[in-house]
């Protein structure tokens, strides 16, 4: 999880959320320490018993004619008591409001930030939350190659050298897009997991035995994404004839990521099999059993159907003997 400072915040969104700096630099350098919000106007009243000043404190129309209702040293003790007893990242007025002069005269004297944004307030605490919630998401990066098949984000990993650039590639060929090789930077998000392109790498592949090819410019824009969510994983290993590979796939398998389960397939690969094409299986084989249908639990049903009418068939045939 990366450490956010308001300085950070203020240059990363101002121009989207329109901010303004209202009171000195010196207070820029505060950690936000949760992507959550806070509204402080119970706070402002009075009432701290729960007040979550840890968070980035949103002042909105009510909170702004609150304190502007009050006399101005009641205002004025009020807004001290608050800052002198609590630690507050910043505050951030919306709908371009003007906070009163106490406010940004004890902010400055606490180091406290005060920024404006001529947003509206819901839009305001929308914006914010939507870029706090993916800043601090739980994340990692890992070693494979991720593609997006038929609208389905596959993750191909496996040992260094087993074909995932070659098997994406094929992909890639066969209308597919590609979102990270070699490394893939994974957030949580809400309960699901994204995959992300390599900043550093863009949507380079490295071939071995060609080098470096620039998927985007080789294969047309249509080829890649930016980010993807991860549905199914795809394991490769080397083929050893003494192994038990699954043969129906009744038996799902699950891999946790970040807290999040998805299925993975443990698939061998051995020379002439078209990875590729087993991959779109995959992925078409996954949309269906998302929309109801699990072509092995049919198998199966369709089995034990088989083997009850044989078996009646028989007791009839034994009944009918005696």
């Amino acid at each position: 999880m990366q450490s956010l400072t308001v300085k950070k915040l203020f240059e990363l969104k101002q121009k989207d959320f329109t901010l303004t700096l209202l009171t000195k630099k010196k207070g820029l350098s505060k950690e936000i320490p949760t992507p959550e919000l806070s509204r402080p106007g119970l706070a402002f009243a009075g009432f701290t018993d729960t007040y979550a000043y840890d968070r980035v404190q949103i002042l909105g129309e009510t909170e702004v004619k609150y304190l502007n209702s009050l006399e101005p040293s009641k205002r004025y003790d009020q807004i001290k008591g608050l800052f002198s007893q609590f630690d507050i990242p910043c505050f951030i007025v919306a709908k371009g409001l003007m906070p009163t002069k106490e406010l940004v005269f004890l902010a400055d004297e606490h180091d406290i930030p005060v920024l404006q944004s001529r947003m509206q307030t819901v839009d305001l605490m929308h914006g914010l939350t939507v870029f706090l919630q993916d800043w601090f998401a739980p994340s990692k990066s890992i070693h494979g190659t991720l593609v997006d098949v038929f609208g389905v984000g596959i993750l191909i990993t496996g040992s260094s050298g087993i074909g995932k650039s070659e098997c994406a590639l094929e992909l890639i060929s066969r209308g597919h897009r590609l979102i990270s090789d070699d490394v893939v930077h994974i957030k949580k998000r809400m309960d699901v997991i994204i995959g992300e392109a390599n900043k550093q790498l863009g949507h380079f592949m490295e071939i071995r035995g060609i080098g470096l090819i620039d998927v985007e410019t080789m294969f047309g824009i249509r080829s890649i994404r930016m980010q993807k969510r991860i549905e199914t994983q795809v394991e490769l290993i080397p083929w050893r004839h003494n192994m038990d590979y699954e043969r129906i796939g009744l038996k799902e398998r699950f891999n946790r990521i970040i807290d999040i389960e998805i299925p993975i397939i443990y698939l061998p690969v051995s020379p002439g099999k078209s990875i590729a094409v087993i991959v779109e299986v995959i992925a078409m084989n996954h949309m269906l059993k998302v929309y109801g249908h699990n072509a092995a639990e049919v198998f199966n049903e369709r089995v034990q159907k088989e083997i009850e009418r044989k078996n009646r068939i028989r007791t009839y045939l034994e009944s009918d003997k005696e």
